[in-house]
């Protein structure tokens, strides 16, 4: 695996092992979900009268390569706040997981 030298983590050279991160995004509840109410107005125009409170956010997965759990989960939490979120109109949600093959090892 090659990297960038620049960048602000450390891989473990020897044996980085391979974790699933979940990142859900979504605006802020004191946030106008515009989409979101303009699902919600659509739904009930097709009869759905029950649904509301619709929120329309972002679902992020992917594959990452890090020495430890607690790693990966640094790493998931600093592409959320830095690239995938806007932290002044969105909060974020991050699950990180070893991968099956790895949990079928251990």
């Amino acid at each position: 695996m090659v990297r960038n030298s620049s960048a602000p983590y450390s891989l473990n050279p020897i044996s980085p092992l391979t974790y699933a991160a979940d990142i859900t995004v979504m605006l802020r509840s004191a946030i106008l979900d515009v989409q979101g109410k303009t699902v919600e107005n659509a739904l009930h125009t097709l009869g759905y009268a029950g649904a509301g409170h619709v929120r329309i956010g972002k679902h992020v997965t992917l594959s990452l390569e890090a020495g430890s759990l607690e790693e990966a989960e640094k790493l998931a939490r600093e592409m959320a706040e830095r690239v995938l979120s806007n932290p002044i109109m969105e909060d974020f949600v991050v699950s990180v997981a070893a991968t099956t093959e790895q949990e079928a090892e251990a």
